[in-house]
């Protein structure tokens, strides 16, 4: 479904990804693991055009989609939910949904299609229905999360690029909002690219995944392998785990 080969990024003249390569097929949950400054987040933004690659091959079911830009990527069924949510405060959860929407409002579906899949993530996430005319910014962080994954959703993407996740929130948010993950890959068939600081849930749950150091890929393989290497549980899952997240 999505293959990037050889992808360089900067920020300026920060080299922030060194010719990464990485896939995944439809109905994968694939994670990216590494510490803060490793290059998790810089993949997703070059992903979804937010910080495109320089160089390199991105290929999205066999188009070519470098160089496209954020409202094509979008269109073409790749969402991604921004670490730190970054829900629209001053708008009303409803309203911050349907924005979620847009690109489909200028096509030629009918607000019956769009009103539906309100309906589904109400069904979704119970929470935003009790607050639907609530402002953004008045939700909880855990509201607030569901509110931003919501939002992707009504996009329909096929994609969804998942940005930290459960950072900040208590520990049975989490659990919930892991829970509708594996929900979307289950009954939508929805393939997913997951960086969460929590190394040892992300993999529990992944298919699949790599590891990042400084801009490179330097391990890859199948989740339940990767947490039995002894390499990964030492830096990401055992007791050195908070020296290597501060790093």
């Amino acid at each position: 479904m999505l293959k990037i080969k050889n992808i360089n990024t900067f920020y300026g003249k920060v080299h922030a990804l060194k010719n990464i390569s990485i896939h995944l097929k439809q109905g994968e949950i694939v994670t990216l693991i590494g510490a803060n400054g490793a290059g998790k987040t810089t993949i997703l933004n070059s992903i979804s055009a937010v910080t495109p690659p320089a160089t390199g091959q991105i290929h999205f079911d066999d188009q070519d989609i470098a160089g496209l830009g954020p409202d094509r990527i979008v269109k073409l069924g790749i969402c991604q939910v921004p670490e730190g949510r970054q829900v629209f405060k001053p708008l009303s959860v409803e309203d911050n949904l349907e924005l979620g929407a847009y690109l489909r409002y200028r096509g030629r579906e009918g607000r019956s299609a769009i009103r539906k899949d309100l309906d589904d993530m109400y069904a979704l996430f119970p929470r935003l229905h009790e607050r639907r005319k609530q402002a953004a910014g008045t939700l909880s962080g855990g509201e607030q999360q569901m509110l931003a994954m919501g939002r992707a959703l009504m996009a329909r993407p096929r994609l969804l690029l998942l940005d930290e996740p459960s950072m900040g929130l208590a520990p049975l948010v989490v659990q919930e909002i892991f829970r509708v993950i594996e929900q979307l890959r289950s009954e939508r068939g929805t393939t997913v690219l997951l960086v969460e600081q929590n190394a040892k849930a992300a993999l529990k749950m992944a298919d699949r995944g790599y590891v990042l150091e400084t801009g490179k890929v330097v391990l890859e393989g199948v989740a339940s392998e990767l947490l039995e290497n002894k390499e990964v549980q030492r830096a990401y899952l055992g007791k050195d785990k908070k020296e290597i997240w501060e790093r």
